[in-house]
């Protein structure tokens, strides 16, 4: 039995050592990219794009209304020929305004993307560079739970590998 409490607290003494070791960090990504001036013009320059959009599908807004309005109004008087004609119209013109607008959601989507990942790039970049200079073997991102930087020697997936017999 004492040997098992020797064993045990050997075992305790020595993991403990091995996490004073093992130095943590953390930084909540989200925080420093708001603080980074490039994203405020970037953001701007996005918001700037997507109000193009935005006037073009209240354009079409007002016209689809504009055409439903007139269509009720002398819908009593039309021909069915000529009700048949405004509403192939009007389901035309909501067809384009549904296109336009997913057109335009993908386009702004890939803008942001364009604009924002030089500065996401520039961040990673940064907090890798302090994680080597100030020696932490992990640095942790507090917004997502994400692990941002992990020290190279720690990477078990060689052995892994070789324990599977993958090349």
């Amino acid at each position: 039995m004492k040997k098992l409490l020797v064993i045990l607290a050997c075992g305790v003494l020595m993991s403990t050592m091995a996490t004073a070791q093992t130095k943590f960090g953390h930084i909540n990504s989200a925080e420093l990219l708001q603080m980074m001036p490039d994203v405020k013009k970037a953001e701007a320059e996005i918001q700037a794009y997507a109000k193009t959009y935005q006037e073009q599908l209240q354009a079409m807004g007002k016209e689809y209304e504009t055409k439903v309005q007139q269509f009720q109004a002398s819908e009593k008087t039309m021909t069915d020929a000529m009700k048949e004609v405004k509403v192939k119209e009007i389901r035309d013109l909501e067809n384009r305004i549904e296109s336009t607008n997913q057109n335009a959601q993908e386009k702004v989507e890939k803008k942001r993307q364009e604009l924002l990942q030089p500065i996401i790039d520039k961040a990673d970049k940064a907090i890798k560079a302090v994680a080597t200079e100030k020696s932490y073997d992990y640095i942790f991102d507090t917004s997502t739970g994400a692990l941002l930087h992990v020290k190279d020697a720690d990477n078990i997936m060689p052995f892994v590998k070789t324990k599977l017999g993958i090349q």
